[in-house]
C-alpha cells in the first residue's frame, strides 16, 4: 500500500471498509465528488468541539463558529483545502492524505506539508496523520472500499496527549469514516445505476 510508504509505523490504527455495487472506476471518480457530510454528522461534530470555549470566550467563539463552520459540500478538495496535503495516489487504486500538528486541541493547529517533509521526523509536540482510501474487487464481484487512519506521535509527552484525546474521540472518528464512505458509495451507485449488473 501506499500509505505504507509515508507512515509505516504508527501508535493508533484504525480501518474501516465497505462494499460499493458500482464499478471500481465509478468509486474511485466517486472519491471527489461525494459530499462527506452524507448524515449531517460532520458539522454536528464540528459544532461539539467548539461548545468548550463559548463558556470561556463566547464571542470569539461565535465568530469562529460562523466564519468556519462547514457550508456546501464537504469534498475531497474541501478536506485539502482545510489543512491535509495529497501526499500521493494510485490513480484507480489508492489515494492518501495527511498533515502534521496539534490536531487534538480545542483549535487544532495544523501545519503546512508536502510529500516530502511528512516522510521526515515530526517536531517535537506534534504528531503525524495519514488516512487513505483503497480500492479492490472482491471475488463475488463487489468494489470493495476501504480507509484506514494512522497517527504517529513525535515523543512520550505527546503520545500520552493524543491517546487521553483519542480514548475520547475514537468512536466519534470512527462514525466519520463510516460517513464518508457511505457518502462515497451513494454517489456511485447512483452514477451507475444498472452498470452493476454487468460487471458482476
Amino acid at each position: 500500500m501506499l500509505l505504507d510508504e509515508f507512515l509505516p509505523a504508527f501508535d493508533v490504527r484504525t480501518t474501516h471498509s465497505i462494499r460499493i455495487a458500482a464499478r471500481p472506476e465509478g468509486v474511485y471518480a466517486s472519491l471527489r465528488t461525494a459530499d462527506f457530510d452524507h448524515w449531517g454528522v460532520l458539522r454536528a461534530l464540528f459544532v461539539l468541539r467548539m461548545l468548550p470555549a463559548f463558556s470561556v470566550a463566547p464571542r470569539e467563539t461565535w465568530r469562529r463558529l460562523r466564519g468556519e463552520a462547514p457550508l456546501g459540500p464537504v469534498t475531497l478538495a474541501r478536506v485539502i483545502d482545510q489543512g491535509f496535503t495529497l501526499l500521493g495516489e494510485r490513480t484507480g487504486t489508492e489515494i492518501v492524505l495527511g498533515t502534521i500538528g496539534r490536531f487534538w486541541q480545542a483549535r487544532a493547529e495544523l501545519w503546512p506539508t508536502s510529500p516530502a517533509t511528512f516522510r521526515e521526523a515530526a517536531p517535537q509536540g506534534t504528531a503525524k496523520a495519514a488516512w487513505n482510501f483503497v480500492l479492490s474487487v472482491s471475488a463475488d464481484g463487489w468494489t470493495e472500499l476501504t480507509t484506514e487512519t494512522r497517527v504517529l506521535c513525535a515523543d512520550v509527552a505527546t503520545r500520552r496527549r493524543f491517546r487521553t484525546y483519542w480514548t475520547g474521540i475514537r468512536l466519534f472518528s470512527g462514525l466519520i469514516r463510516r460517513e464518508m464512505l457511505a457518502a462515497i458509495r451513494a454517489t456511485a451507485e447512483a452514477a451507475d445505476q444498472g452498470s452493476y449488473s454487468r460487471v458482476r
